[in-house]
Parts: C-alpha cells; structure tokens; sequence
C-alpha cells in the first residue's frame, strides 16, 4: 500500500519559516503559525519539506488506503501563502466570501498577503475546517 508523499517529520519549524526569503511571508507565516497553534491547541510540526502542519486525523477509504494527515496547515509559497483547509471549500462559502483577496483550489487557500483578508474571518475558517476534521463520522470507512 503506497503511504502518503508528505509525512510528518522531526524539521525544525523555525529554522524552516526563518529560512523564507520573501520577508512579507515570513512575517506572515509566523502570524498564521500562531493563530493555527491556538485554534487547534497542537504544537506546529513540519509535513514534509515545506508544509507546516498543526495535529492529524486517521484516515482510512474503502479501498483499504488508510494513514494519518494533518488537521491544518500552511506553506509559505513562492507566489502564495498556501493555507490547507480541510473539509471542501463549498463548506465555508460564506466565510469565504467575506474574507477579502484570496483564491482556492481543492483543499488549499491562496493569500498573497495576510494584509489582504480578514484575519477574523481567516481564524473562523481554520477553526470550522479544523472542527469537521475531528468529527471522525465524516472520514470514509469510519
């Protein structure tokens, strides 16, 4: 069974952020970074080589793929802060509305800069996406 290309690993999260050349994304990956830690109440821990990511969830499909994935997390991108909200993006289209510049694709959260949205908004959204990935009833096969 193939396991999951971005595994949770022992990276040191702030040798990583301090590392982001684009000074704006630093300053606002750290920002992200605290407000993701007091939402989930987990410590950041580095998902592969550029994600950081806050708790997990078990997944397990019908297929018999099963592993464990982040609840959320971001990587401070080149073009974008890449936010990872969980759950499906018609789930928060009101909050998303409301939000101010952004754009999205499948399970990612796009912002050029946190100057650019409303960080109250951004918090209600990572909290209701973090919500619904621990309510376990909606995990396939669970």
């Amino acid at each position: 069974m193939a396991q999951n290309k971005t595994q949770r690993n022992d990276g040191d999260v702030m040798a990583y952020l301090e590392s982001v050349a684009n000074k704006r994304r630093r300053e606002d990956s750290l920002v992200v970074k605290a407000m993701m830690e007091d939402v989930t109440g987990e410590p950041a821990e580095m998902w592969g080589s550029s994600i950081v990511g806050f708790g997990s969830y078990h997944y397990r499909y019908e297929s018999g793929r099963e592993g464990e994935f982040m609840l959320s997390g971001f990587a401070p991108r080149v073009q974008s802060l890449t936010l990872y909200i969980m759950g499906g993006h018609e789930r928060y289209a009101d909050l998303f509305a409301r939000l101010g510049k952004h754009r999205t694709g499948k399970s990612c959260l796009y912002i050029n800069k946190l100057a650019d949205v409303d960080l109250d908004v951004l918090r209600e959204i990572i909290a209701e996406s973090v919500a619904y990935m621990r309510d376990a009833d909606h995990i396939a096969g669970e």
